[in-house]
């Protein structure tokens, strides 16, 4: 079968343009691996800023809908030492523009504003080949195949859509992540609840950091950050959980057991996130039929924009299509232009999750939230 706009991944960057070529009366279908929209937990708290992810909000005609999902308090940040010393506080005082809403809860805002059926669960992508003229055949998991005349890889930093445009895979950065969660902190962790305050807190040292965020009903998502190489996280035998968690724990020696306890308390298994990145200012040619967004196109370190350039990448692609009705290559060369200069200059900032890690550390970032 021939479809007109195939994109794959139903994440942030994949949703977005399907509802904005949706407010154009434009068909897309999305395929995604997971089985349903239920399969897995989409991570914690996301600024959505006012450069990227809130015009991107705008386009799909979501605004006021988006307004309805922020958590009030949540841009309130502390900076502690490993014996709890507040070194850096600011409040949420209202005047933030880049206010704090749970990825789940705005997939799911996108979920629902699409039509019944725009994404097809179950899809996993195993192969895509180019057909000529501009036509791509995917290949799924269970036998099926589908032609397209136009391709858009949403899915992910291990895309199967990149290898169309360009060679570069994601390299290790020498950081990964350590994820876990406690549940209704104010009643059920009352001290680690009041460590974390209203919204985010951080603990940070040369090589290792906590970072903490308060999300809905008062449950606390910490990040474990470890400046290591693959193989010490390959001796880590995280089918073990208690096991796992105790290794874990031990690379904080000497730190507040206040603190310890966000992670040594954990009530889901600690799931590892090792970070990867794609080269810097990463480009390719203009391939017909094709394109790519969100990670697939600019892996970067955590640093705040991914999320917000995968709303607007989708929605850029979305209007870029629009605007140029029955003219797929106009609408790719268009939307790339933009593309890559909008996620060099954003991504240049993915330096500060080494510097949240280095010699310098917290200083520098206390300099930083300061203005100082």
């Amino acid at each position: 079968m021939t479809t007109p706009v195939t994109i794959g991944g139903a994440g942030l960057g994949g949703l977005a343009p399907a509802r904005v070529l949706h407010v154009h009366g434009i068909r897309a279908e999305v395929h995604e691996a997971e089985a349903s929209a239920a399969a897995r937990t989409q991570g914690g708290l996301l600024d959505i800023r006012a450069q990227h992810g809130q015009p991107a909000l705008a386009a799909a005609g979501l605004t006021e809908e988006f307004r309805r999902l922020v958590l009030e308090g949540r841009q309130a940040l502390r900076l502690l030492d490993r014996s709890r010393e507040v070194l850096f506080e600011a409040p949420d005082d209202g005047t933030g523009d880049e206010p704090e809403v749970q990825r789940g809860e705005l997939r799911q805002m996108l979920l629902d504003s699409l039509p019944a059926g725009t994404v097809r669960w179950g899809r996993k992508a195993t192969g895509v080949r180019a057909l000529g003229g501009g036509r791509h055949e995917v290949a799924f998991a269970d036998g099926s195949t589908l032609v397209t005349r136009l391709l858009v890889g949403a899915d992910g930093a291990w895309s199967r859509v990149r290898p169309l445009l360009s060679d570069a895979t994601p390299a290790y950065t020498g950081i990964s992540f350590v994820e876990t969660h406690l549940y209704d902190g104010d009643h059920r962790h009352p001290e680690s609840a009041a460590l974390v305050g209203g919204g985010a807190m951080m603990v940070l040292e040369p090589g290792k950091g906590l970072l903490a965020h308060r999300e809905r009903g008062g449950n606390l998502h910490t990040w474990v950050m470890l400046r290591r190489p693959q193989e010490w996280f390959d001796a880590v035998d995280f089918t073990d959980p208690a096991a796992a968690t105790a290794r874990i724990v031990g690379e904080f020696d000497g730190w507040d057991p206040g603190l310890t306890a966000l992670v040594a308390d954990g009530e889901t298994p600690p799931v590892l996130r090792r970070i990867h990145t794609l080269p810097a200012g990463h480009r390719w040619e203009r391939g017909p039929g094709v394109t790519l967004l969100g990670d697939a196109a600019h892996l970067a370190a955590p640093n705040g924009e991914g999320a917000n350039l995968a709303l607007r990448d989708g929605a850029e692609l979305g209007r870029a299509i629009a605007a140029h009705p029955g003219d797929v290559e106009a609408a790719l060369d268009a939307y790339e232009r933009e593309l890559f200069v909008r996620s060099e200059a954003a991504n240049a900032g993915a330096q500060d999750l080494y510097d949240m890690l280095g010699d310098d550390t917290p200083h520098q970032l206390i300099k930083s939230a300061s203005g100082a």
